[in-house]
C-alpha cells in the first residue's frame, strides 16, 4: 500500500473511534454559494504550492469559513478575515487558473473549509489523477459532457483537464471519458467554442 500510494504516512485509528471527515469536489456556483451564505471569511495561502513551488497558479486561494474561519485565524498567521467580495475574487482567480475546489465537510453539516488545487502540487489531487480513486472523494453534483458537434479540435480540454478524463481522439477531436470525470467543470470554462455543457450527474 505504501508503495502504491508513493510513500504516504499511514494513521492508526483506535477500534471503535469513528473518524468522519468527506472530501468533496466543488463546482463553481456551489463554491460561491458557500462564500455568500458564509457569516465570516479567512482567506490564506496555499501550503502546498508555498512548499512545493512547481507552478505558477495564485497561492493566496484558501478559503476557511464561520468557525473554520476562526480556527484558520488562530492557527495559521497567513490567514486574514476579507469580504464576500475578496473571497468571491480569489475564487474566481484560481477558476480562471485552471485549479480545482476541494471542501472538506463533516457529515450533515455545510463545509467550512475549500482548497484550490492544482495537480502538480497537491499531494491529494495528484493521488486522484494517478490512481482515478473515486472512492476517496465525493464528486461533484455536475460532470461535463461533450458536444462533438461544435468542437473545434483545440485541445484544450485535454490540456486542462485535473483528472486526464479528455484524451486526444483517434478522429481528431478529443474524447471525454465520464468515469474519470470529477466535476470540477475546468473544462467547460476554457472551451473556447462551447462545446463542454455542465449537466447534473
Amino acid at each position: 500500500m505504501a508503495e502504491a500510494t508513493k510513500g504516504y504516512t499511514a494513521r492508526t485509528i483506535p477500534v471503535r473511534v469513528e473518524f468522519a471527515m468527506t472530501q468533496t469536489v466543488l463546482h463553481l456556483e456551489e463554491a460561491a454559494s458557500l462564500l455568500r451564505q458564509a457569516h465570516s471569511i479567512a482567506l490564506g495561502p496555499c501550503e502546498c504550492r508555498v512548499e512545493k513551488r512547481r507552478c505558477t497558479a495564485p497561492i493566496d486561494v484558501c478559503l476557511s469559513l464561520n468557525e473554520g474561519a476562526d480556527a484558520a485565524l488562530s492557527l495559521n498567521p497567513g490567514f486574514r478575515l476579507v469580504s464576500v467580495e475578496e473571497a468571491l475574487d480569489a475564487l474566481y482567480r484560481s477558476y480562471e487558473a485552471g485549479l480545482v475546489h476541494l471542501a472538506y465537510r463533516k457529515p450533515g453539516l455545510p463545509a467550512t473549509l475549500f482548497c484550490s488545487c492544482c495537480p502538480c502540487c497537491c499531494w491529494f489531487l495528484n493521488a486522484l489523477r494517478q490512481l482515478d480513486y473515486h472512492e476517496a472523494i465525493v464528486e461533484s453534483s455536475h460532470q461535463a459532457e461533450h458536444r462533438p458537434e461544435l468542437c473545434q479540435s483545440c485541445g484544450q480540454c485535454v490540456e486542462r483537464c485535473p483528472f486526464q478524463a479528455w484524451s486526444a481522439g483517434s478522429g481528431g477531436k478529443p474524447q471525454l471519458n465520464p468515469e474519470r470525470c470529477f466535476g470540477c467543470g475546468v473544462c467547460v470554462s476554457h472551451c473556447p467554442a462551447r462545446a463542454i455543457a455542465f449537466v447534473p450527474r
